[in-house]
């Protein structure tokens, strides 16, 4: 008999069933849903971390690290998705999407975070052999172990092309936005590279919390008594959250006397409300009222002057979601569901009127990270036409003497400039008025007549507004 035939044979281990980590869990479950369904992290993650927390799996901390595996892995996704590129054998198409949702919570965790790298990869295998089953979590371990031999650095000298060969390219992996958002930001912006820098790196920065502070229900004063509340920097009824603010437990926020609502936002109602004006000043409009933050200022603000508003909304959810956000108003208003491009009411009715159009969103990528990968080129020509056909609404449905804002939040010289210029074209009775003046202590506001806020900037979406006259 041989040496090794007598030798005892070592016991098989026994199996050991993963641990379950509820913050991993639903961070990968909020991924799912943005990746499946289209869905917003915005929209997925507070039913989920609700319902996490009345389970009682859940505590403030808890919270805190599933909201950032979220967002910061949807921010990162460029990035990450070139350094798990690098460390597969594989085309990244080829590797299913609830691995990938994975493996870039792994490598956030890794490049991202300050979690220690060996907890990182532990914590992510085991979320791995939960949700993917054991044989892919090996997978998962090689490939994060892989990761976890350069930090993000690194990685980034790596992945990324030199600026000097490829600028669009390199910002694009660097910053992790499409090259072609990259190019668009840029032209809009102009200057050079530590302007777009500053811009993409905005982007990529977790958002304020902004409240406002309804005119005539609420003050920026009363707001302000909250914790961790501090002073907007330019709107007169902004208040911020510092970090881990929650605008749930601010009791004007739950008796909608106040909102929230980012301060370009209100600095767009501000602008239009304070344009001078001759003539009556009784009737305005907000022509694409969804979902009710600016129609709901407006609203205040018409009333300290004994103006009514007209808040319509295509959508008949949306226009439900403004009539809660105008419920309570103290003066007179109307919300109807009105297709814009077709308006049920007579041209020249109004004073002033705010169109805000629907557009690509890229003003708004710190608060909705995972548009820039949902969003594609050929979008643009799809809101084109209706952007152009609301501005003609507006121009037609306000009086002489009276003012139109077009507002987005885009700044791709497709949706703003290019708009506006178009339509002003087949209608000389129009003038564009100095927005600038109408927004005091703002810097930074370009040569005008026009205005585009920067996230880099100002602190707010990109927000762009322009004012028009009608005159004749």
């Amino acid at each position: 008999m041989s040496e090794q035939s007598r030798r005892p044979r070592r016991p098989a281990k026994p199996y050991r069933r993963p641990q379950k980590d509820p913050v991993r869990i639903l961070a990968f479950e909020a991924l799912r849903a943005v990746d499946e369904r289209d869905a917003y992290a915005n929209l997925v993650l507070p039913p989920l971390l609700r319902k996490a927390r009345e389970k009682g799996d859940f505590d403030a901390r808890d919270a805190a690290l599933a909201t950032e595996l979220v967002y910061g892995t949807l921010r990162r996704q460029g990035t990450y998705d070139a350094v798990i590129a690098a460390c597969v054998d594989r085309p990244l198409g080829e590797v299913d999407p609830p691995v990938l949702d994975v493996l870039s919570l792994g490598v956030h965790q890794l490049l991202g975070t300050r979690i220690p790298a060996h907890a990182a990869v532990s914590a992510t295998v085991e979320l791995a052999r939960v949700v993917l089953g054991d044989g892919r979590a090996k997978f998962v371990n090689a490939v994060l172990r892989k990761v976890a031999r350069e930090d993000l650095d690194g990685w980034l000298e790596k992945v990324a092309p030199p600026y000097d060969e490829d600028p669009e390219d390199h910002l694009a992996i660097v910053h992790s936005h499409p090259r072609w958002v990259v190019s668009a930001l840029w032209d809009s912006l102009g200057g050079g590279r530590a302007g777009i820098e500053d811009l993409l790196e905005a982007d990529n920065e977790r958002p304020e919390v902004t409240l406002v502070a309804r005119p005539g229900r609420a003050t920026a004063e009363e707001l302000l008594r909250e914790d961790a509340a501090v002073a907007g920097r330019w709107s007169p009824y902004a208040v911020r959250l510092a970090e881990g603010g929650e605008p749930g437990a601010v009791e004007a926020v739950r008796e909608g006397r106040a909102g929230v609502q980012d301060e370009g936002s209100q600095l767009v109602a501000l602008a239009l409300a304070n344009a001078p004006l001759e003539g009556p000043d009784s009737t305005w409009l907000d022509g694409c009222a969804g979902p009710g933050g600016k129609a709901a200022l407006l609203a205040a603000l018409a009333a300290e002057r004994g103006a009514t508003l007209l808040a319509s909304e295509k959508q008949p959810h949306r226009a439900g979601l403004v009539a809660k956000a105008l419920a309570g108003n103290p003066g007179p208003y109307q919300v109807i569901a009105a297709d814009g491009t077709r308006p049920p009411w007579r041209p020249g009715a109004f004073d002033r009127v705010l169109m805000d159009v629907p557009c690509t969103g890229l003003g708004a990528l710190r608060r909705r990270p995972e548009a820039r990968w949902r969003r594609r080129p050929e979008d643009l020509d799809n809101f084109a036409p209706l952007q152009r056909a609301l501005l003609r609404t507006a121009l037609d449905s306000v009086r002489v003497g009276g003012i139109v804002g077009y507002a987005t939040c885009s700044p791709h010289l497709a949706e703003t400039r290019a708009v506006v210029s178009d339509v002003l074209k087949q209608h000389p009775d129009t003038e564009l008025i100095d927005a600038r003046p109408l927004l005091p202590g703002v810097p930074d506001l370009g040569d005008g007549p026009d205005i585009q806020l920067w996230p880099h900037l100002h602190g707010t979406d990109a927000m762009y507004l322009a004012l028009i006259r009608r005159t004749a």
